[in-house]
């Protein structure tokens, strides 16, 4: 038996989200089935994090145990041709050890949200960024962001559903960068809570459309509380960028 680590990109948009769920397709789910056609055995592939609805990745990592014997690059593209015409690609495959894993052996993970900050709609881009029509005060939003930097209790940006054991997480990185008509916003940390990111940035919006002032995005973490979070940003613009292991 082989363990394969799977990198993997994704439009999220057709999904109810990465985990296998039976109300809906998922990403997971999709490449078990490829990987049963092909195989012949019902494999679980693990990932590095768990994406919601409409959220899509650059570089996923997961793990997947395989007997059946095969090279890295007929796995790949075994894989890109069973998954077709789901909007879902493995980018790379490779052996690791047998203790490797996806989600435990990860010391860092990175997302970005993307943001259209132009009058004019999206035409190419539809669910894929957060169209936001009028201009945004990046500077505020960057003072609001570095409030976030650092180990703090997040309860306020923690989704109800949320199944980590705790709220205390540590932000490593909260960037705000303009490209044009675009805004990147840029996380990174060790781990997150489920819906910290969309909800960071909802709040950062807010801030950069002057309906919050940076000092209320301090007054919501220190909240603790999930009723003073003021808006959770749509999943269109978020993307799991990547994985980082020792």
């Amino acid at each position: 038996m082989t363990r394969w680590r799977l990198t993997i990109e994704y439009d999220g948009g057709p999904f109810m989200g990465w985990q296998r769920q039976s109300n809906g397709p998922s990403i997971q789910g999709q490449i078990e089935s490829a990987i049963f056609r092909m195989t012949n055995e019902l494999a679980s592939v693990h990932g590095a994090g768990r994406t919601d609805s409409g959220v899509h990745a650059l570089a996923m990592s997961a793990h997947v145990d395989i007997t059946k014997h095969m090279t890295a690059h007929r796995l790949r593209d075994g894989l890109n041709a069973l998954v077709r015409p789901d909007p879902i690609a493995i980018l790379k495959a490779e052996p690791v050890a047998d203790d490797w894993h996806a989600r435990f052996s990860c010391i860092g993970r990175r997302y970005e949200y993307r943001i259209l900050n132009r009058r004019a709609p999206p035409a190419i881009e539809r669910a894929q960024v957060w169209h936001i029509p009028t201009p945004l005060d990046l500077e505020a939003m960057a003072e609001g962001a570095a409030m976030l930097v650092g180990t703090h209790d997040f309860t306020t940006f923690r989704s109800a559903q949320c199944q980590s054991n705790s709220p205390v997480k540590t932000l490593d990185r909260l960037e705000i960068i303009r490209d044009g008509e675009h805004i990147r916003i840029a996380a990174a940390a060790r781990s997150f809570l489920h819906h910290q990111v969309r909800s960071m940035v909802g709040c950062l919006v807010m801030v950069g459309r002057g309906q919050w002032s940076p000092a209320d995005i301090q007054t919501a973490l220190d909240a603790r509380d999930r009723a003073a979070l003021g808006l959770n940003a749509p999943p269109d613009g978020l993307y799991f960028v990547e994985a980082n292991y020792p």
